[in-house]
């Protein structure tokens, strides 16, 4: 009997389903932050390329991307087994 209990503790994932559905939108806006982040570059090294300096590739981009990693914390952090009061 006790190696039922052992077994079905070791079948329980580390995260309840609310924690992975928190993590996968904290890595979507990481990878939005990133992907508003690229580009700006030059083709030609002899011109410069005001559009690096941009509000978008300053800061709305970094700051997407910490407010995504300040989710994925939360998302480690949040207790899946708390009961909610109705």
């Amino acid at each position: 009997m006790a190696k039922k209990e052992q077994d079905k503790k070791s079948e329980e994932f580390l995260f309840g389903k609310k924690n992975y559905t928190i993590m996968i939108a904290g890595i979507i806006i990481i990878l939005i932050g990133f992907i508003l982040m690229a580009g700006g570059g030059s083709d030609d090294p002899n011109i410069f390329n005001e559009d690096i300096y941009n509000f978008r590739r300053i800061r709305l981009a970094p700051t997407l991307v910490l407010t995504g990693l300040a989710i994925e914390i939360y998302a480690i952090m949040a207790n899946p087994k708390k009961k909610t009061k109705k």
